[in-house]
């Protein structure tokens, strides 16, 4: 059940964002917040910080900013931590990044110098391009779970903070399917104590945050949170998830593109994407095992957004490819390329290429902080379990089983702010009926 308005708990006090991975993503993030409390840059790309909201019919011109409507943490109250394989301070670790202009690193120095990694849990089983010396050890996976929560409760207590949440800002893992080990709490719990090969890091560190009661949002194409065990967890303690992978570069570009084309009723025969990247992310998906996850997450797009189902005679025979290559020269600015071939009129062919020099930690620092602000006042809203309204964040967005995940991206942002709309006890707005022509 949704509750009302009156039930949901103010933001008040210190939130904790806590980070499985202080790399180019992580400390884009926190460099990003410093900065922007210093006057020194402008949140763009946040929804919660930039976007208003339409409140009511037209006519009344009730536009609130989402942050002035919806009771969040402000950027003030936020609190920084994470775990890394390296031990690098967020401050290292963001030059070596070679994300952020160095004057400007250098302004927020001293903030980013206080965040120190944890040790992290991480095995090479599961991300086999990286190696590092700064990880915990223990009997078995239930006892680095245990690691894991130690560190949350201490990093509350030493930070003052009222609240957690947690966003998996590391590595994509090998590709991973559900077994047995997934299917309960029990079996999953099992699991941990006798080191089941099918349990990843990722989910190590998602079972402490449920156990400790922290909200958590899965940044990466992992499986991580999205099987049984988790969500019965999520459930039982209360808990809110979300995920996954982190809507940034090409994928968002396929997810306002595609909804044109379906909505003109355009067909496609046929997609191919290429990107080349050379931060620690490339080289990771070198490897074909991690690259067969991320894979799977960017295929799932157009299939779910275009529905061949239901117009075989436009997109029945579409052929969609994507590749990923390592490019160190590259750096963290990514290029994604796509050649589209679509067909009009009488099945005329043309032809759409898209060419994005993107940055991706760049794109993916304001979907942390949204998401940090945004799983905070669904925990205080009590909305446990799986959070779809933000799918707006994600390329293979989490649902309830049984469902079809929504890859469009104006329907996404429809269903984010009708949310807010409703849990805030206003109308949801549907173009139907008089509000429509006032």
């Amino acid at each position: 059940m949704i509750p009302s308005p009156a039930k949901i708990q103010q933001a008040e006090g210190k939130l904790g964002v806590l980070t499985p991975g202080l790399g180019a993503v992580s400390t884009t993030f926190f460099a990003g917040v410093h900065a922007i409390r210093r006057g020194l840059a402008q949140p763009i790309g946040s929804l919660t910080q930039l976007d208003s909201i339409r409140l009511g019919k037209r006519t009344e011109n009730r536009n609130p900013k989402i942050k002035d409507f919806v009771s969040l943490a402000g950027l003030d109250d936020l609190v920084f931590g994470g775990w890394d394989l390296f031990q690098d301070n967020a401050y290292e670790a963001a030059c070596n990044a070679g994300v952020l202009d160095q004057p400007l690193l250098e302004q927020v120095k001293d903030d980013l110098e206080k965040i120190k990694p944890m040790k992290a849990v991480f095995s090479k089983d599961y991300v086999k391009r990286l190696d590092g010396s700064w990880v915990k050890e223990g009997k078995n996976k239930m006892e680095l779970a245990e690691q894991l929560m130690e560190d949350i409760a201490r990093f509350k207590e030493e930070n003052g903070c009222s609240r957690l949440v947690m966003i998996w800002c590391a590595s994509t893992e090998i590709y991973l399917k559900e077994g047995p080990v997934h299917q309960s709490l029990e079996a999953f719990e099992k699991g941990l104590r006798e080191n089941d090969p099918e349990i990843a890091p990722s989910m190590i560190y998602a079972y402490a945050s449920l156990k400790s009661g922290v909200p958590f949002a899965n940044g990466a194409p992992n499986l991580t949170v999205d099987f049984p065990a988790i969500r019965e967890l999520a459930v039982k303690n209360g808990v809110c998830i979300a995920g996954k992978d982190f809507k940034t570069g090409q994928t968002l570009m396929k997810t306002i593109l595609a909804p044109g084309f379906r909505a003109r009723q355009l067909g496609i025969e046929g997609w191919f994407s290429t990107n080349i990247l050379g931060n620690r992310d490339g080289e990771v998906l070198d490897d074909p095992a991690s690259f067969q996850t991320k894979e799977v997450s960017k295929l799932g797009v157009l299939e779910h957004i275009l529905r061949p189902d239901l117009n075989p005679e436009l997109y029945g025979d579409l052929y969609h490819k994507v590749r990923i290559n390592y490019y160190p020269p590259r750096g963290d600015n990514k290029e994604g390329w796509d050649n589209i071939d679509i067909k009009g009129w009488l099945g005329y062919p043309m032809q759409i290429k898209v060419d994005f020099l993107c940055r991706d930690s760049i794109l993916a620092a304001p979907i942390v902080l949204d998401l940090a602000l945004f799983m905070d006042f669904s925990q205080r809203a009590g909305m446990k379990d799986i959070q779809e309204w933000l799918s707006f964040y994600f390329k293979s967005p989490m649902v309830a089983p049984g469902l079809r995940p929504q890859h469009d991206l104006f329907v996404q942002l429809s269903k984010l702010k009708n949310v807010l709309r409703y849990l805030l006890g206003e109308d949801q707005i549907t173009n139907l009926g008089l509000e429509y022509y006032e």
